[in-house]
């Protein structure tokens, strides 16, 4: 059996957690997520922790029990504290402005770039050079940000664009003659 998925789910204060109808619906103060039960895998709720199983011996349900597992400690982790993702701009004149529900960003294009953030994902521009995305969300913060990141990728000469903050930029030599 999966070793991730042989690990229960511990279920903190302030968080319920409903099985019903093949879907798990997790409920706290970060907002609410639901996700489908795969018929493969076997998910039961014993006081305040869930437990996965695979519903029989074949390898595919071993790995879905390990992969329901985590996507269901992700929705309790987010809902609970949330996730975030941190971009930086490097660039002469590179800016980002969060205006509400939008990120308005100059990344050295002829016109400035306006993004629309999806329902249950807040966006922060604590200096003109970081964005922070925060949501419940994991997966939909990661694809924010890498939407985000898309607008203008770091090239590989200068390093000049939007990355990760935790991304290393590997600088190539110029040409010689």
């Amino acid at each position: 059996m999966s070793r991730i998925g042989k690990q229960p789910v511990a279920v903190p204060a302030g968080v319920e957690v409903a099985l019903k109808d093949g879907l798990v619906n997790v409920k706290g103060s970060l907002g609410a997520l639901a996700l489908a039960i795969n018929p493969l895998v076997k998910v039961e709720n014993n006081a305040g922790t869930l437990v996965f199983a695979p519903a029989d011996d074949s390898r595919q349900a071993n790995a879905m029990s390990g992969t329901m597992r985590q996507l269901v400690n992700n929705m309790v982790n987010g809902v609970s504290k949330g996730f975030e993702k941190k971009l930086t701009l490097l660039g002469v004149g590179y800016k980002a402005q969060a205006q509400g529900a939008k990120l308005n960003l100059t990344v050295g294009y002829s016109h400035p770039v306006v993004m629309d953030m999806p329902a249950g994902i807040k966006v922060e521009t604590p200096t003109p050079t970081e964005i922070v995305i925060k949501g419940a969300d994991r997966q939909r913060v990661g694809q924010i940000a890498s939407e985000v990141r898309a607008v203008r990728p770091p090239e590989p000469y200068k390093g000049k664009g939007i990355r990760y903050a935790d991304e290393k930029v590997t600088i190539k030599e110029t040409k010689k003659k």
